[in-house]
């Protein structure tokens, strides 16, 4: 399962003969200089040379309307966040070990936009260090290891973020602290408040049976990797009441589904009506400039300040700060947020009526311009989903694939998306259906 998996939407070496000599010869020499746990999109990868809002154009001038990529969330290059990082750059670059305003205002801006929820910030380069940091602080304020995941769930790279990163290595066996609970599947799931609770419940007592007492509950609020999974709102609320009765944490993942991208919500996990113990943030905090975070409560991180320091030399630091205040600044003044649940709505209803031609198409969901499209004929199609994505790159629209089953079509475009882009995305998507005859 996870070496299919993995192909789903990668390159595969051993198809190279089939590329232009151009594209043969990058890929040698990719494979002679950077480590084998690499990856390339598409069965044809893309040779990549500039962006420009929603658009990305290869080395030929070819332009590809990019649906995928949510790392650059107010769009390619935007002005506004290269230039406050070119003038930052060009006046000051240190650490948080000297006094700079730009930490405190950075902070005091991302705070505002969580009314009632963590009021200090820790900031990191990576979502992966965020959450690292915020397993961290949850074991230092709780006294417990355990912790629980979804099925699918992706919170980061490092050594103990990979632990509860399933979709790294589906079936590999996960450390003796971890739980692995079912995904929150409402497309085949009724009562999915209920079933979840349930599955932490049962997680957190198999902890105790154990010996381990839970630490946390980290979830990434759109479900994104387990296969974008977001209505009805609030059915994640039962579990995290299920964690906070045993004594955990409950930390909000919001890499993916935060800043604006949900639509409906500033963040993903106000869409549940829940308050987490701790957010983590991180790809479209800095449009692409490496920053991330974590905000808490402050009696939620005083127990690991106490025990120990924590200082990463480039979290924090005045450029990083610049990209940051200025992508939150894009995005309130250009009205990104209420684009993306004006323009996903639109998607979203787009693809309902292709479903009517393709009905293949079982479920569209989503929140704001985060959007999960199955494919499901009574049987998960996975084979139609990898030759769709395909099929779309081949026509000039990136996305990608995702979920337990690998079936599910997965969009995250700019938050800038137009509703003009989004009926281009359309028209593609309906002619890669019915090019596979779906």
């Amino acid at each position: 399962m996870s070496k299919d998996r993995a192909m789903l939407n990668a390159f595969d070496p051993a198809s190279a003969d089939g590329l232009d000599d151009r594209t043969r010869a990058l890929i040698a020499r990719r494979e002679r200089l950077l480590a084998p746990s690499y990856r390339l999109f598409y069965e044809r990868p893309l040779h990549v040379v500039r962006g420009e809002g929603v658009w990305l154009f290869d080395v030929d001038g070819r332009r590809y309307l990019d649906a995928y990529n949510n790392v650059v969330s107010v769009g390619h290059a935007h002005p506004a966040v290269v230039r406050a990082i070119a003038d930052q750059a060009a006046v000051l670059n240190t650490h948080t070990r000297y006094l700079h305003e730009s930490v405190l205002d950075t902070a005091e801006a991302l705070l505002a936009t969580m009314p009632d929820t963590p009021r200090q910030m820790l900031f990191t380069c990576t979502g992966s260090e965020a959450n690292d940091a915020a397993l961290r602080i949850a074991r230092a304020a709780t006294g417990g290891t355990g912790v629980i995941v979804t099925q699918l769930a992706y919170h980061g790279v490092t050594a103990a973020v990979s632990e509860i990163s399933p979709s790294l290595a589906p079936t590999a066996p996960r450390p003796p602290h971890v739980r692995v609970v079912p995904a929150p599947d409402t497309f085949r799931i009724a009562d999915v408040a209920t079933a979840l609770a349930a599955d932490v419940g049962s997680a957190i007592a198999d902890l105790l049976a154990h010996g381990i007492r839970p630490a946390a509950l980290i979830v990434d609020t759109l479900f994104t990797s387990d296969g974008v999974f977001s209505d009805p709102a609030g059915f994640l609320a039962p579990a995290v009441d299920a964690i906070h009765a045993a004594g955990g944490l409950f930390i909000a993942d919001e890499v993916q589904a935060g800043m604006g991208r949900s639509g409906s919500t500033m963040w993903g996990f106000q869409r549940h009506g829940v308050v987490p113990d701790l957010v983590t943030m991180g790809k479209p905090l800095g449009n692409g400039h490496p920053v991330a975070a974590v905000a808490g409560r402050p009696e939620v991180l005083l127990p690991f300040g106490a025990e120990a320091r924590y200082f990463n030399t480039f979290g924090g630091n005045p450029v990083a700060m610049a990209a940051a205040l200025a992508t939150l600044r894009v995005m309130q003044d250009e009205g990104l947020q209420a684009n993306a649940a004006a323009v996903g709505a639109h998607l979203r209803a787009g693809f309902r009526q292709l479903a009517a031609a393709h009905p293949v198409i079982a479920d569209v969901r989503g929140d704001g311009l985060f959007l999960g499209v199955e494919l499901d004929d009574g049987t998960p199609r996975r084979d139609l989903t990898a030759a769709v994505v395909n099929g779309m790159r081949e026509r000039g629209v990136l996305i990608s694939a995702t979920g337990v089953h690998g079936n599910v079509l997965k969009l995250r475009p700019p938050l800038v998306l137009t509703r003009e882009q989004a009926n281009l995305l359309l028209s593609v998507a309906d002619e890669a259906l019915t090019a596979v005859g779906a």
